[in-house]
């Protein structure tokens, strides 16, 4: 039988038509919603939706995500709508977290919706609140220098050393890493001071916490500052003469 005969040009169509018609009934929205039972019990790790055309996953994991937002499972519902590339819910997950004060979730979710302005709002109101570790992610996020210098110089203000060098070493900023390794050579913060000093590969700093480590007695230190700024010399004359004190952690 030729396959250009009436009967089976008949019988095709018949086919066709029947799964177009299956297809509409899983793409309509009350279909998906008689779906996310099942689904979720299966897990949205578990699921596979390759089968069905990018719009359809997309309107089946909004569907989804919103049903995870609603039970308060905003983690699940997070990677629904980022799935989905649903950057809106994301925006308004995070709007959510921020209202209650959980600004290390909001930050996560700005940052997955790829939402400048709001990162910028929640940086700033950290910043205000004195949630400093938040307000230097969400401006590292947005590589806002201006904010970071503020925010680093109130990191300084208050004694947070890490994390003003977290904000300084992203800004490769010279003149504030040495001002900071002096700051915390000055509150005897010799980790850092070595950290920053080394961050801005300032020679002359280095040596000179390598000098006022050894009037203190803190061999080990010295040498890792002398090492740091290449300083042959003094590395020859504390291994010569101090070998012992190297070796029991001085």
């Amino acid at each position: 039988m030729e396959a250009d005969h009436p009967t089976i040009k008949k019988m095709v169509n018949t086919i066709v038509e029947e799964n177009r018609k299956v297809f509409s009934r899983v793409e309509k929205p009350e279909t998906f919603k008689r779906m996310i039972p099942l689904l979720m019990e299966k897990g949205l790790e578990n699921i596979n939706l390759s089968m069905f055309s990018e719009t359809t996953r997309a309107e089946l994991l909004n569907v989804l995500g919103a049903e995870y937002f609603r039970r308060g499972d905003q983690r699940r519902a997070i990677k629904a709508f980022v799935l989905s590339g649903n950057q809106e819910k994301l925006v308004e997950i995070g709007d959510e977290y921020a209202k209650i004060g959980l600004f290390s979730d909001a930050i996560e979710a700005y940052r997955l919706s790829n939402n400048i302005e709001k990162l910028t709002k929640v940086g700033d109101k950290c910043l205000e609140e004195g949630k400093l570790f938040d307000a230097v992610r969400a401006y590292i996020l947005i590589n806002d220098k201006e904010r970071l210098i503020r925010v680093g110089n109130e990191c300084m203000a208050k004694e947070k050393w890490d994390y003003a060098y977290e904000v300084f070493s992203a800004l490769g900023n010279i003149d504030k890493l040495i001002e900071l390794g002096q700051a915390c050579l000055k509150d005897r913060q010799i980790g850092y001071a070595l950290k920053a000093f080394e961050k801005a590969d300032s020679t002359d700093h280095l040596n000179l916490l390598g000098e006022a480590c050894l009037k203190e007695g803190l061999v080990s230190v010295a040498m890792q500052a002398y090492t740091a700024a290449n300083n042959e010399m003094m590395i020859q004359f504390i291994r010569e003469n101090f070998d012992e004190k190297m070796q029991m952690g001085f």
